[in-house]
């Protein structure tokens, strides 16, 4: 099983998905693949969410696949049993934290302010995502961030766009962003897998 700290490794950008149906996950999923990202975020915020999870889980070897947008402690276990290989809250609570744990689940907790900063230090994270970013301060926030917690990492994720990011990944606490631009809604829409495969392209080879 791999950590957070190896997953975030694998690239730059971490897609952020919600699929309609499987049958548009399996297609989304293949096409960034083929671009050459290695790790999808398949959100929960859709009834199609976990069936993509386990769908997408079983494309490829080197095809790492997490769960999204978890705020119920019972969607760690869930997300475990449907293939899921760590998991990404908008924030986090001890419930979360502890549920993770039981199912065997990396997390990656969200946070957005110092005392949510201080809470996931205590519970042991060492890399966490940063949300919404662009909302909650974006680069500015995170360089700010750098003072007080020297050897946290983050992996902002929130309003990020492909020009945008290039400025988030250049920083020294930042290990990776999560984004959205990867599936933009007309290429969804007109089943246009080529062009989800040219964006994911470009955006594996964003320099950090």
């Amino acid at each position: 099983m791999k950590t957070i700290a190896e997953i975030v490794k694998l690239g730059p950008v971490i897609p952020v998905l919600a699929f309609d149906s499987v049958e548009q996950g399996e297609h989304v999923s293949r096409a960034l693949h083929a671009g050459g990202v290695k790790v999808l975020e398949i959100t929960l915020r859709t009834p199609a969410g976990l069936d993509a999870i386990q769908r997408a889980s079983q494309l490829a070897d080197d095809i790492v696949v997490g769960v999204g947008t978890i705020t119920k402690p019972e969607h760690c276990e869930q997300a475990k049993r449907a293939g899921a290989k760590f998991g990404v809250s908008p924030g986090l609570t001890k419930e979360l934290h502890l549920a993770s744990l039981d199912a065997g689940l990396p997390l990656l907790p969200g946070v957005m302010t110092p005392s949510d900063i201080i809470q996931a230090l205590e519970f042991g994270y060492e890399i966490v995502k940063f949300f919404p970013a662009q909302q909650a301060g974006g680069v500015p926030m995170l360089q700010a961030f750098h003072g007080p917690f020297p050897a946290l990492k983050f992996c902002p994720t929130g309003g990020i766009t492909v020009e945008t990011a290039p400025n988030f990944l250049k920083l020294p606490n930042v290990v990776c962003v999560g984004g959205s631009w990867l599936t933009p809604k007309a290429a969804l829409a007109a089943q246009d897998w080529a062009e989800v495969t040219r964006l994911a392209q470009a955006a594996s080879q964003l320099p950090r």
